[in-house]
C-alpha cells in the first residue's frame, strides 16, 4: 500500500547528517526516501504504529543505505517487534562498521527472552568501541538482563560506575539513577531505592521517566508536578486538605 506524503513535507526537512547519508541515492530516490523519514519521525510519538510503517516504506526503497536501516530497527525496536529489530540493527551495524547499535541489539535480546545473549553482547570486545552514552546505555541493559536471570546483586553491581557519582546533570544521568533505583528495589533494598527514585526524579527535567511517582508510591505519599526543575511530593492527607479548601 502507497502511503501518503503530504504536501508541506520537504526532504530539507530532514537532520542533514541523515540527509548525507542519502548522497549515494539518485536525486529523486533521495528525496522520496527524505521525505518517507520526516514524516516517520513527526508521527511516532502520537502514532507509533503509522511511523513504522513510513520507516519500512523508506527501508523497501533505499535498503542498501545504513542509516534507513538504523532508522527502521529504531522504529522496529520502539514498537516491540525484536526480531525485525535485530536483524535491521545487525544490517546496520555490518553495513556501517559502527558499533553504536548494541545498546538496542542487547535490549532486543532481552525482549526476545535472552538475556544470557544480551550479557554477551555487552561483555563483547565491540562494547569497548562506545563512546561514554553508548557504555552507559548498555550498562543499563546488562544490569537489567541480570535482573531477567534473578541476579538482582548482581544487576546492582553493574550500575555501579564512577557515572554514578557524577555531580553533574548529564544526558544520561536520569535513566542512570532511575535504573539504579530499579535494580535496588529488586534487590530489596528499599531505602537506598528511595534514595534514587528521589535523585533521578530531580535530574529529570523533561519528566523521561516516571521516578517521581515511583518516590511517591515507596514513601507513600501522593506527587504532583509544579513549574520549573523541581517536583514536589505531599502526603495524602495534605493533599486531601487541600483539595478541600480549593473546593
Amino acid at each position: 500500500m502507497r502511503l501518503e506524503l503530504p504536501d508541506d513535507v520537504q526532504p530539507s526537512d530532514l537532520d542533514p547528517a541523515m540527509r548525507a547519508q542519502l548522497r549515494s541515492l539518485p536525486e529523486s530516490i533521495a528525496d522520496n526516501v527524505a521525505r518517507h523519514l520526516v514524516v516517520a519521525d513527526r508521527v511516532f510519538a502520537d502514532d507509533p504504529e503509522k511511523g513504522y510503517k513510513y520507516a519500512t516504506a523508506a527501508r523497501d526503497i533505499a535498503s542498501r543505505v545504513s542509516a534507513v536501516r538504523a532508522f527502521c530497527g529504531l522504529a522496529a525496536y520502539r514498537t516491540g517487534r525484536w526480531t525485525e529489530a535485530l536483524a535491521e540493527l545487525r544490517a546496520a551495524r555490518r553495513m556501517s562498521g559502527e558499533e553504536t547499535f548494541l545498546p538496542l541489539m542487547a535490549d532486543a535480546e532481552r525482549g526476545l527472552g535472552r538475556p544470557e545473549r544480551a550479557l554477551d553482547l555487552a561483555r563483547s570486545p565491540e562494547a569497548e568501541k562506545l563512546d561514554r552514552e553508548e557504555r552507559i546505555e548498555l550498562r543499563i541493559v546488562e544490569s537489567g538482563a541480570r535482573r531477567d536471570l534473578g541476579q538482582y546483586d548482581a544487576a546492582v553491581v553493574a550500575l555501579q560506575i564512577p557515572e554514578l557519582k557524577d555531580a553533574q546533570r548529564r544526558p544520561w544521568t536520569a535513566r542512570l539513577y532511575y535504573a539504579y533505583a530499579d535494580a535496588l528495589l529488586e534487590a530489596g533494598r528499599e531505602d537506598e531505592a528511595r534514595l534514587w527514585f528521589a535523585r533521578a526524579a530531580e535530574a529529570d527535567r523533561d519528566r523521561e521517566t516516571d521516578a517521581a511517582e515511583r518516590f511517591a508510591q515507596l514513601e507513600g505519599t501522593e506527587w504532583y508536578d509544579i513549574e520549573g526543575d523541581d517536583f514536589e511530593i505531599l502526603d495524602a492527607e495534605t493533599s486531601t486538605e487541600t483539595g478541600a479548601e480549593k473546593e
